[in-house]
C-alpha cells in the first residue's frame, strides 16, 4: 500500500513538471520545461492578451505603448518598434518572449532568436485567433483556468455578434487608417474578420500587403457605401477628406465615421467591444439607404 501510494506522489510530481508545449502563430512548436514566471512583451496587443490570459503579474517588460489594462503602465519600457534595448530586455532575465511577427522589424526578430530564450510568435488574423492565443498563453503561464475562462467569455460575444449581423445586406466599406498617404487594411487583417461579422465588405480585401497604400482614384472607383477611420484626427483631415467628393455614395448617405481604431486594430479581447460598435455602425448606413 506504502509502495502504491509513493508511486502514485512520484507521478504526480512529475505531471506538475511534465514539459508544456504548443503551436505558436507562426507554425512553430514552443516548448518550456515549467510555466514561464518572466515574460517580455513586445507589442501591446501581446501585453493586454498576457492580462487577459491571467498573467500580467508574470510580465516584466513591455514595448512602448503598452497601455492596458491600468497595471500595464507600470510595466519596465525595454524599447519600441524601431528599437529594443537589448541589455535592458537581459537583465530582466526573461524566460519567455511573446513578440509581434509583423510588428517588429526582422533585425529584431534576428536579434531576439539569438539570445536563446523560447519565442511565441503572435499574429492573431482573425477574431477567433483572440480566443487561441489567450488559451495557449495560459498554457505558457500556467494560467489555464483564467485563460480558458477569458476565451469562453469572449467567444460568447462574437457569436452572439454574428448571429445578430453577419447576414444582414451587405455594405462595401473603405477602412482607412491614414490619409497622408491613404492607408488602409487588406483582407488578411483581423479588421477585415470584424467587418464579415457585421456584415461589411472590405472594398480592398483582395489587395496582398497588409496595410497598402491606395490612391484617392481607386477608392472613388470603388465608391463604398460607407468610410471608416480612427478617431484621432481634427475636423479637416482624416475621413473629413472625403467631403469634397460629392459624387461618392459615403459622402452623399452621410455616411463617414470616426470609430475608436484602437478596439479594433489591437487583437485583444476588447475587440469584441469594437465589433459591436462598427456592428451597429453599419446598421446606421444601412437604415440610410433610400
Amino acid at each position: 500500500m506504502r509502495a502504491a501510494v509513493c508511486l502514485m506522489l512520484a507521478l504526480m510530481g512529475g505531471a506538475a513538471h511534465a514539459a508544456i508545449t504548443v503551436q505558436d502563430d507562426a507554425g512553430n512548436r514552443v516548448t518550456l520545461a515549467k510555466p514561464a514566471q518572466r515574460v517580455i512583451s513586445t507589442a501591446p496587443h501581446i501585453t493586454e492578451l498576457l492580462f487577459a490570459a491571467g498573467g500580467g503579474e508574470r510580465v516584466v517588460g513591455a514595448m512602448n505603448y503598452s497601455d492596458y489594462p491600468e497595471a500595464a503602465k507600470r510595466i519596465p519600457v525595454i524599447g519600441s518598434n524601431a528599437q529594443i534595448d537589448m541589455e535592458r530586455l537581459l537583465a530582466l532575465r526573461p524566460d519567455l518572449l511573446v513578440v509581434w511577427q509583423t510588428g517588429n522589424t526582422e533585425r529584431q526578430l534576428a536579434q531576439l532568436k539569438s539570445l536563446g530564450i523560447p519565442i511565441f510568435y503572435s499574429e492573431p488574423k482573425k477574431l477567433d485567433d483572440v480566443a487561441t492565443s489567450l488559451t495557449r498563453l495560459g498554457q505558457l503561464l500556467g494560467t489555464d483556468a483564467a485563460a480558458q475562462a477569458a476565451a469562453r467569455d469572449y467567444r460568447q460575444k462574437i457569436v452572439k455578434l454574428t448571429n445578430s449581423y453577419a447576414k444582414r445586406p451587405p455594405v462595401r466599406v473603405f477602412y482607412q487608417i491614414w490619409e497622408k498617404p491613404l492607408f488602409t487594411l487588406n483582407g488578411e487583417h483581423i479588421v477585415s474578420d470584424a467587418l464579415r461579422v457585421c456584415g461589411g465588405r472590405n472594398i480592398f480585401a483582395g489587395l496582398k500587403v497588409t496595410a497598402p497604400s491606395v490612391s484617392t482614384e481607386a477608392v472613388l472607383q470603388e465608391n463604398p457605401e460607407a468610410i471608416i477611420g480612427g478617431e484621432q484626427h481634427d475636423g479637416q483631415s482624416g475621413i473629413h477628406i472625403w467631403k469634397q467628393y460629392k459624387g461618392l455614395l459615403a459622402v452623399q448617405r452621410d455616411n463617414l465615421f470616426m470609430l475608436d481604431s484602437e478596439l479594433l486594430v489591437r487583437a485583444t479581447p476588447r475587440i469584441a467591444d469594437g465589433v459591436a460598435v462598427l456592428c451597429e455602425t453599419l446598421e446606421t448606413a444601412r437604415r440610410r439607404r433610400p
